[in-house]
């Protein structure tokens, strides 16, 4: 199995990343966390590798953190819970405050994560609760609209969307979600993006 994967960052997107590695370039399925902090391509990059291996297809998943990547397989672990959906709900919620709401049995954080209902939600917490505690979890204090909002607008141009309407959602976003986390402003502002096209 491939442990990780070191070499040059040909390209990424929101949930996905290319390696160049020797000559070959290794596909891997990310969450958005590591698709802003991976860098831009060209760049040298280190990402632990899950590799998800089926009857049908043999996948890889990357991680800047451990912790994302024990997050990632504790979640696989779950009764209905695929590496799609693991990538999703990593994807939505920095790592920290899913082991925190884990902890505290808050099923309410973890079904405003798209794509996990309330049955998945308190599976998630039955399943997990008691696996947390050799985890990083911090109740860290959401970033400012003012901080988060050039990050957005940047991420928002890296994906090819010109500035005004890249303005424009991060505005919507953020008279619907001021308090929201970096993650999930990028996160809001592309749906709304996408539902303008």
């Amino acid at each position: 199995m491939i442990a990780q994967i070191r070499g040059r960052l040909l390209r990424k997107g929101p949930q996905e990343a290319v390696v160049d590695v020797g000559g070959v370039g290794y596909r891997l399925t990310i969450p958005l966390s590591t698709f802003y902090r991976v860098g831009e391509p060209g760049t040298e990059v280190t990402l632990l590798t899950h590799t998800h291996v089926r009857e049908d297809t043999l996948a890889l998943f990357g991680f800047l953190t451990g912790a994302e990547q024990a997050l990632f397989e504790r979640l696989i672990a779950v009764s209905g819970v695929g590496p799609k959906l693991a990538i999703s709900v990593l994807s939505g919620i920095e790592a920290p405050e899913l082991v925190a709401a884990l902890r505290s049995s808050d099923v309410a954080r973890l079904t405003r994560i798209p794509g996990v209902g309330k049955k998945t939600a308190e599976r998630l917490v039955v399943e997990l609760k008691d696996k947390m505690q050799d985890l990083p979890s911090s109740e860290a204090a959401p970033v400012t609209p003012s901080a988060a909002s050039d990050d957005v607008v940047s991420a928002l141009i890296h994906l090819g969307y010109a500035r005004p309407e890249a303005e424009r959602a991060l505005e919507r976003t953020l008279r619907q979600y001021p308090d929201a986390r970096f993650e999930d402003l990028l996160r809001f502002a592309l749906q709304a993006v996408a539902r303008r096209s």
